[in-house]
């Protein structure tokens, strides 16, 4: 199919720009940049731009029923209060893990949140997949990554897929009505430039991947096989959202992370953020409530 240039729609210049998430009861879109500390809003009616500082590297924001978001911080996972700015701890994760933070989540459509760790230095294989349980404890669903990534569903709920950053390759697992794991296959493998990042999986069911290094997203269908793809004008591309009154509005983050200072000048809108227009729509953003009260 046919597929848009995108455009950049903040220049926020992020280091580490990560975990874009649509708010459609305020139309904005609200994402981090990990390396920066910082948790960006766009709202979309207004072109208002809005910025928090977090007290620590910020891996992604999950919403919940009440306009806060839980916030995956290194150690735990927090409420953050965009009214307030304020961050409290609701979990420990990894605490006897110093060298690790929180990498990317994803709230599933019965409202279970998903994430990973990684080794903050990306080098030991310390990464773990999590789900929270009913009593709001994280539970490890799978092990051995050094970066953990774009945990996504597929629309009848029936299969996660994860990726394995450094070993390029995106899992697929069944998932059980408890949520429970099990199969876990190579649903792809990366064969051109960069490493897979953030996913999002469109309401067809097909997978999009954002590269790392790859200067594209690219999307896969059902069955693993790779049909489109969507050239990026920087490098690093991290994760991708729908959104829109539709959900047919794509926004991607990127990053500086890594480049040079050649590179950077050739890419000035590296650690933008991006939109585009996509031929099919995108999944609803379900809030967290398992764990986390209704």
């Amino acid at each position: 199919m046919s597929m848009p240039v995108p455009v950049c729609v903040w220049a926020v210049g992020a280091e580490l720009a990560e975990g874009p998430l649509w708010q459609a009861a305020e139309n904005a879109v609200y994402f981090v940049d990990i390396k920066g500390r910082r948790i960006h809003r766009l709202s979309v009616a207004t072109g208002e731009q809005r910025t928090w500082q977090a007290p620590d590297q910020p891996g992604f924001l999950a919403p919940l029923a009440d306009g806060t978001f839980v916030c995956g911080l290194p150690g735990g996972l927090h409420r953050f209060d965009p009214a307030s700015g304020e961050f409290r701890k609701l979990v420990d994760v990894e605490p006897h893990l110093p060298g690790n933070r929180l990498n990317d989540g994803f709230v599933d459509a019965q409202g279970r949140l998903w994430f990973g760790s990684m080794d903050d230095a990306e080098e030991a294989p310390s990464g773990t997949l999590y789900r929270v349980n009913e009593k709001g404890a994280a539970l490890a669903q799978d092990d051995d990554y050094v970066i953990t990534n774009g945990p996504a569903m597929s629309p009848d709920g029936r299969t996660l897929y994860h990726n394995d950053t450094m070993r390029r390759v995106v899992y697929a697992f069944d998932v059980a009505a408890d949520g429970t794991l099990s199969g876990k296959r190579i649903f792809a493998a990366i064969s051109g430039d960069g490493h897979p990042d953030g996913l999002a999986v469109d309401a067809d069911g097909f997978v999009w991947v954002a590269l790392f290094g790859g200067w594209r997203i690219e999307r896969y269908s059902p069955a693993g096989e790779l049909v489109d793809q969507v050239p990026l004008p920087c490098a690093n591309v991290t994760k991708l959202a729908f959104g829109g009154d539709d959900l047919k509005t794509v926004y991607v983050t990127t990053a500086w992370k890594g480049l040079t200072a050649v590179e950077r000048q050739h890419q000035p809108q590296a650690g933008g953020l991006f939109s585009f227009r996509a031929p099919v729509a995108g999944q609803p953003q379900a809030r967290c409530t398992v764990g986390f009260g209704r």
